[in-house]
């Protein structure tokens, strides 16, 4: 499986989410960037939003070599993070709209999945995962109401989806743990949860293939403050013993 090779783990791996402005750390099992920052979010990103990202990215896998990587660029800018993961040698990158057309807060957006798996042969980027959001945080999901998330999950696997990430209804708010074990049992790709886990709440993520934690890394649990390395440390001592 590509995602234990990946991350040498086949559950509970820790993706330490690192929202640009942040500095990076080491203890996790894996690391992500994104421009969280950058708000209002756009679909048509810039160039400079690109190249901003990849010398980002290129200074943090210089810093960790050897730890799985990824990125996201919101919003939904799912090409522009392939190449971004390419030149900069990272591991995976996090996609949204994947399959299914849902009304996010920028607007509509339509599925991807064939266009991007394209774009990522076409630039020789097929060592590089795509890890993807199922009925996401910050969106209206009306448009397919009567397509149930293990479904979702089905037609996601069979559009070649490396993983699936399961999320709360806003960023922060913990995902429900009951639908971490549909979608499990639905597919057999990796299910990472990526948002909402806390110190207080993770034993309910542990069969998760891995567990995207931003906010609850930062001072007061908050997105847009910086990292509490004592938040982070207390988090992954719980984890090892969590572990055993």
């Amino acid at each position: 499986m590509k995602f234990v090779s990946l991350f040498r783990r086949l559950k509970s791996n820790v993706i330490g989410m690192i929202h640009v402005g942040a500095l990076p750390g080491t203890v996790c099992d894996g690391l992500i960037i994104e421009n969280m920052h950058d708000v209002p979010y756009v679909f048509d990103v810039g160039p400079e939003v690109c190249a901003c990202m990849t010398a980002v990215c290129t200074a943090v896998r210089h810093l960790c070599p050897s730890l799985p990587i990824g990125v996201q660029i919101l919003s939904a800018a799912n090409r522009p993070a392939l190449a971004t993961a390419l030149a900069s040698g990272l591991d995976f990158i996090r996609a949204e709209g994947f399959v299914f057309s849902h009304v996010a807060d920028e607007g509509l957006l339509d599925a991807c999945a064939g266009e991007l798996l394209r774009y990522r042969r076409n630039i020789g980027a097929e060592h590089v995962q795509i890890f993807t959001d199922i009925k996401k945080k910050h969106s209206a999901h009306a448009l397919t109401a009567d397509v149930s998330i293990a479904e979702t999950a089905r037609a996601a696997e069979f559009f070649l989806s490396d993983g699936l990430i399961i999320t709360g209804s806003a960023t922060g708010v913990q995902a429900d743990p009951t639908e971490l074990k549909e979608v499990a049992k639905s597919v057999k790709l990796p299910v990472l949860i990526g948002s909402g886990v806390t110190y207080d709440n993770v034993e309910h993520y542990l069969d998760a293939n891995a567990l995207i934690i931003g906010s609850h890394f930062k001072k007061d649990g908050r997105w847009e403050n910086d990292v509490d390395p004592d938040r982070v440390k207390r988090f992954m001592e719980k984890m090892h013993q969590l572990r055993k």
